[in-house]
C-alpha cells in the first residue's frame, strides 16, 4: 500500500500562498496544507479551504519566525523587541528546556493556535511545527497533549530517508544546525511517542532536505523512487514571490515550487504509482495504516 499527501506548508502566511493551494488542489497535485492560524492572511486562506470539498487542512503550530496569536506581552519569553516570535531556534530549545515560564508561555500559545484552528470549523486533518520545531521533546509533548482536546489525529514526522534523499539530485545536507544523525534519532524517537499516544504519521517524507528548491524535476525524480507506506511529500507554493512577497516569509523559488506542483509530467509520475491519495484523514485500512496509526 502506498498513501501518498501532498502538503503545502505556511498556508495563510501570504495571499500568494493561499492563491497557489487552492489552483494547486483544483487543478495540480496538492492533497493539504497546513495553516498558520495567526499570519495575515488566515482569514482568506480559511475561507478558501472552506469553498474545496476533500481538502484536508491541518495546524502549522509556530513558536518561531511569525507573529503570536496570544498578546505579545503574555508570551515575553518567546517575542523579541518587535513582539514576533524569534528565529534562533536552538536559543529558544534551550530557554524551553531551563525555564519553567518560557515552557508556560508555549503551551498557552499552542493552546490559543488550536483554538484558533477550531473556531475556523475546518476539520483537522494533522498538526506538524513551523520548521519541525516540534522536534523539540517539549513542544512535541505539549502538541499531542494539547491537541488531543481539539480532536488530533496525526502529526508529521521529519523524516526523510536517505535512500530517497540520494536518488534525487536537487538535495543537499538539511539547512538545520541539528547534526543529521541527531535529527534522524529525533525523528524515530517522535514516531514512537506518537504510536504510544494512539496517534497517526507518516512513515516518510520528502522535501527537507531540498526545502523550498522543489522543481519540476525534483519532485519527478522523487515520485520515481517513492516505497510502500505512508508518505508526506511537503512543500513551499507560491504563484509569485515578488519583493512583497519576499517580505512577507515567501520563498524565493516558491513559485517554482507551484509549477512543480501543476506539472502534467509529475502527475503522469504519481498516477503510475496508482497510490491512494489525500489527508492523514484518508489513509486507507489495512496492515500498514493499522501500523501507522497504533
Amino acid at each position: 500500500m502506498l498513501h501518498v499527501i501532498v502538503t503545502a506548508d505556511d498556508f495563510g502566511l501570504d495571499l500568494a500562498i493561499n492563491e497557489a493551494v487552492e489552483q494547486a488542489f483544483c487543478g495540480g497535485l496538492l492533497t493539504a496544507a497546513s495553516l498558520m492560524v495567526g499570519q495575515p492572511a488566515a482569514r482568506d486562506a480559511v475561507e478558501r479551504a472552506r469553498r474545496l470539498p476533500g481538502f484536508r487542512v491541518g495546524l502549522h503550530v509556530t513558536l518561531t519566525g511569525a507573529r503570536p496569536v496570544l498578546d505579545p506581552a503574555l508570551v515575553p519569553d518567546l517575542v523579541d523587541a518587535s513582539g514576533r516570535l524569534g528565529t534562533r531556534l536552538p536559543a529558544l530549545g534551550m530557554r524551553l528546556a531551563v525555564s519553567e515560564a518560557a515552557r508556560r508561555q508555549a503551551e498557552a500559545e499552542i493552546r490559543a493556535q488550536f483554538e484558533a484552528f477550531a473556531d475556523t470549523g475546518l476539520t483537522l486533518d494533522h498538526a506538524n511545527a513551523h520548521q519541525h520545531f516540534h522536534l523539540h521533546p517539549f513542544v512535541l509533548d505539549r502538541i499531542v497533549s494539547v491537541g488531543r482536546d481539539f480532536g488530533l489525529h496525526a502529526v508529521r514526522v521529519p523524516f526523510e530517508p536517505l535512500w530517497l534523499a540520494r536518488a534525487v539530485s536537487n538535495t543537499a545536507p538539511h539547512a538545520s544546525r541539528v547534526p543529521a544523525l541527531a535529527w534522524a534519532l529525533g525523528a524515530l524517537g517522535m514516531r514512537r511517542r506518537l504510536r504510544r499516544a494512539g496517534l497517526a504519521c507518516n512513515d516518510y517524507l520528502f522535501g527537507l532536505r531540498c526545502t523550498g528548491r522543489v522543481d519540476e524535476a525534483t519532485l519527478c525524480e522523487a515520485l520515481a523512487k517513492l516505497r510502500p507506506g505512508v508518505v508526506e511529500i511537503y512543500m513551499h507554493p507560491a504563484t509569485r514571490c515578488g519583493p512583497d512577497e519576499l517580505a512577507a516569509g515567501v520563498g524565493s523559488r516558491a513559485s517554482e515550487e507551484f509549477a512543480a506542483l501543476m506539472s502534467p509530467a509529475a502527475r503522469l509520475r504519481l498516477q503510475a504509482w496508482r497510490a491512494s491519495l489525500g489527508g492523514y484523514r484518508d489513509i486507507p485500512d489495512g496492515p500498514m495504516a493499522a501500523i501507522a496509526a497504533s
